[in-house]
């Protein structure tokens, strides 16, 4: 009978345990792209267009781009610090300048970034906080 008590309340705790868990982060990924659209609207939406096509010679497009699907770290870096490169993305050169977004914050970023990463034909994961906070650290 002890036996059975120990281990009905171990399953009884196990149980516990896993309804505290947060649901799967589909649920924040979903409310990170809807933040992520308005940041985007607000923001990007004058160089790099509605359907993140860009402008050809001037802003690259957003668009199934391995800059943008890529290593996440190297588009943080870019909306952080901006960039005045003249940079090939997929076989074009892009040369307008993209000033600094030092103005939004690390949620906001990881917001704009996941849509971006998840609009225009993209699928890829999430941005987070901590991904932007570790690259604004880095500089």
């Amino acid at each position: 009978m002890k036996k059975f008590l120990v281990i009905t309340g171990f399953l009884c705790s196990t149980l516990y345990l896993l309804a505290q868990i947060k649901p799967s982060t589909s649920g924040n990924i979903k409310a990170s792209i809807t933040r992520g659209e308005v940041v985007y609207k607000k923001v990007c939406l004058s160089c790099h267009m509605i359907d993140g096509g860009g402008v050809p010679h001037l802003n690259p497009p957003l668009a199934q781009t391995a800059y943008v699907l890529g290593d996440k770290s190297k588009i943080i870096y870019i909306v952080l610090h901006g960039m005045t490169d003249r940079i090939p993305i997929e076989d074009e050169y892009y040369s307008n300048n993209m000033a600094a977004h030092t103005d939004l914050n690390n949620q906001q970023i990881a917001d704009v970034l996941t849509y971006v990463r998840n609009s225009f034909g993209n699928k890829a994961s999430a941005v987070t906080v901590a991904e932007v906070k570790a690259v604004r650290i880095k500089k």
